[in-house]
């Protein structure tokens, strides 16, 4: 409560500096895009990036404005579902979150909504990721359901693994398999092994991010790939980019792409190479800013992808 006796909203601790959430939205209402993380965009653009990729693999006989659409809905369920996900995150975590220097500021623990509130914003997300989700066919709608399951039990792996990083590789990348399935309406090679090699790309991100709690994560108990890895982390990153990379270039191999592909792909590797070098572990603010860099990473991936369709070579 601020001196006139009004409920604040505290700006959460990695929000993105000036974000419009606190310029620019009533006070009632921010709450609520915080806990749908619109102060920090980059989870979205994260969920997004593989179906975006997968579509690209199969876009073959569709046109822009069909192709467009399709990348609209898709940008639109993002949004929602990462709102929705991060809303059942904090619900589950709520008492964790109060532990963690850079969580506590978000809206349950820091007092802004009640579990009740965030609950009935939960619910709202879902009917809109589900209207999304019925536009497209069947057989994409049956394959995004099998994604709940894995959404479900996403916050329950720090307690029970120390490798929950791995799990959010499945959960996060699931529009890897979304993408070929709405355009194609079934599931192919490409798609399968961007997947795949997706899951690496996550466990590498995420592990960076992870070095900003692992103090916290070490105090409180919970599992994180930063603390297992520790010291090795910057080996296992080359690991993980590495893998994540020939499924990239496997990807495009099994859809056929030209030289302009095989060229892009080249530049997205030293951009990942370029993130380990960068990162310093023991750096909150740096882990942070290379963990946001996969956003333009996604860009070049997604231009090395189409233009492979349009290369004479």
């Amino acid at each position: 409560m601020n001196d006139d006796g009004q409920k604040t909203v505290v700006e959460t601790a990695d929000a993105v500096d000036g974000s419009w959430v606190y310029r620019q939205v009533p006070m009632s209402v921010r709450p609520y895009l915080k806990l749908a993380r619109l102060d920090r965009p980059i989870g979205t653009w994260l969920l997004l990036w593989p179906c975006l990729w997968s579509m690209a693999l199969s876009i073959a006989g569709y046109s822009l404005i069909e192709l467009g659409l399709v990348a609209l809905l898709f940008a639109i369920g993002a949004l929602a579902m990462r709102g929705a996900g991060c809303t059942y995150n904090d619900i589950v975590d709520a008492g964790i979150d109060a532990q963690v220097d850079r969580t506590r500021s978000r809206p349950i623990p820091s007092g802004e909504v009640s579990k009740r509130q965030a609950w009935a914003f939960l619910v709202f997300q879902c009917l809109v990721g589900l209207v999304v989700l019925l536009q497209f066919n069947l057989f994409a709608i049956y394959l995004g359901l099998g994604s709940l399951l894995l959404v479900a039990l996403y916050p329950f792996m720090k307690r029970w693994t120390g490798w929950p990083q791995a799990w959010l590789g499945l959960t996060f990348n699931w529009g890897a398999l979304m993408g070929w399935a709405v355009l194609d309406g079934s599931l192919g090679w490409p798609a399968v092994t961007l997947y795949a090699g997706a899951v690496f790309w996550t466990l590498g991100y995420d592990t960076i991010y992870a070095h900003q709690d692992k103090e916290d994560d070490a105090l409180i108990g919970i599992g994180s790939a930063a603390l297992v890895l520790g010291d090795k982390t910057k080996p296992a990153l080359w690991v993980f980019y590495g893998l994540f990379f020939i499924g990239l270039l496997t990807a495009g191999m099994l859809a056929n792409l030209g030289l302009i592909f095989y060229v892009g792909i080249a530049f997205a590797g030293g951009q990942l190479a370029t993130q380990i070098r960068a990162v310093d572990i023991d750096d909150p603010d740096k882990c942070l800013e290379v963990f946001r860099s996969n956003t333009d990473f996604g860009w070049t991936v997604l231009l090395s992808f189409l233009l492979g369709h349009y290369s004479v070579w």
